[in-house]
């Protein structure tokens, strides 16, 4: 029998070694092309991978197939960056000035990657296929999952899993939950179009920033007032840009923000009321208005018996377990449960002994590595279960 936690323990520097690489190297949700470049370099090393390039625009889909008949199952990594200037005083810094790994995407892929060469070390063992999704842009929506599914990355595949690390648990404990785990993230912006005018003599103008303070004030009645309380939503305005002198009343003001929802009737009417409100306080006040609503990534849903594998794996490598709350962040993986049965999972990665606690999209954002063995064990027990291995 395989001791596969001695194995993992074997590549941990093979898995830091990436991990740093791509951390000192990060590029932008579609601008992933060096990353793209060294993936496929890699992958192409190992000569029992069959593999497809460019799969959406710049996704990779690797295939490692068994000697005996199976299920075939996918596992997936995101690795882009974000707009982001790394504070950091480590080694592996990002090199690129404004942007950096602050969501753990370098860990995503590095855990994948090392994986995925493991398993190839090991294709006698496996009764079935693996696949393995390496995706770009899962940052900035319209992301890639939903093109690489659009272009066949599941073809063949029966189930699929993911995981991301998370700063704000345990290192190497596992959250994960039943059914909708993760938000639908939208985004609006609004312009408000008024007449500018002195500051001394606001009667001859259309003040839009006093419209757009009522206005930001009125729609948190949406949630509280037309959404049922046992179901959840959030609208936050996050940008306000208006004036340009303290003593003009400016023509214009816009704002930007964000929904989160976990129900698509949620969804509809809370972007319904947005621009209802909106259009009544602009005739109230004789404004005009453009309203731009933008929906995001699906609501991420587990499927019960994938996540039943989940919490299977961690307390058969007994690790701390938790069901989560939901979650009002937004992950294009939904795209792919939408598609095939599945589970995504957190593995802690936060730990203060070594600096890992800083939240994800934060410029002091680190991961705690051990949580790459952790998360690259989970893997391996995961298709134990299933039977692959």
């Amino acid at each position: 029998m395989v001791n596969w936690k001695e194995k993992v323990e074997n590549k941990f520097d093979r898995l830091v070694d990436i991990r740093r690489y791509m951390h000192k190297n990060p590029e932008l949700s579609f601008h992933e092309e060096k990353t793209h470049d060294f993936l496929l370099s890699e992958l192409k090393k190992l000569d029992k991978l069959s593999i497809r390039d460019r799969v959406g625009e710049r996704g990779i889909v690797a295939k490692l197939e068994g000697n005996q008949p199976g299920q075939t199952i996918a596992f997936r990594a995101d690795f882009d960056a974000l707009p982001i200037q790394d504070e950091k005083d480590v080694p592996y810094k990002s090199t690129v000035d404004g942007v950096m790994h602050a969501c753990g995407h370098d860990g995503h892929t590095a855990t994948l990657l090392t994986f995925c060469e493991l398993l190839h070390e090991h294709q006698h063992l496996l009764k079935g296929n693996v696949v393995f999704i390496f995706q770009y842009a899962e940052e900035l929506n319209p992301g890639g999952a939903k093109a690489m599914v659009d272009d066949g990355a599941l073809d063949g595949v029966d189930k699929i899993y993911g995981n991301h690390f998370w700063s704000g648990h345990e290192t190497s404990s596992i959250k994960t939950k039943p059914a909708e785990m993760m938000a639908s993230p939208d985004f609006f912006e609004i312009t408000i179009k008024g007449k500018g005018g002195h500051g001394a003599k606001p009667h001859t103008s259309i003040d839009p920033i006093v419209i757009v303070a009522e206005y930001i004030s009125s729609i948190q009645k949406i949630i509280s007032r037309h959404i049922d309380p046992i179901d959840r939503g959030v609208i936050t305005v996050g940008k306000i840009d208006a004036g340009s002198a303290f003593n003009v009343i400016s023509d214009t003001a816009t704002i930007e923000g964000t929904v989160r929802t976990f129900k698509p009737e949620v969804k509809d009417t809370i972007e319904r009321d947005l621009e209802r409100l909106l259009k009544g306080l602009c005739i109230a006040n004789n404004a005009t208005y453009e309203f731009n609503y933008r929906r995001g990534y699906p609501t991420v849903v587990n499927h019960e018996a994938q996540y039943n594998v989940v919490k299977e794996a961690a307390s058969a490598l007994n690790l701390t377990y938790e069901d989560i709350s939901p979650m009002m962040i937004g992950e294009d993986f939904s795209y792919y449960l939408l598609n095939r049965p599945g589970c995504f999972f957190l593995t802690g990665s936060g730990n203060e002994d070594k600096a890992s606690l800083a939240p994800h999209h934060h410029p002091m954002f680190d991961l705690d590595e051990e949580a790459m063995k952790t998360a690259t064990e989970m893997f391996i027990k995961v298709l134990e279960i299933e039977g692959v291995l």
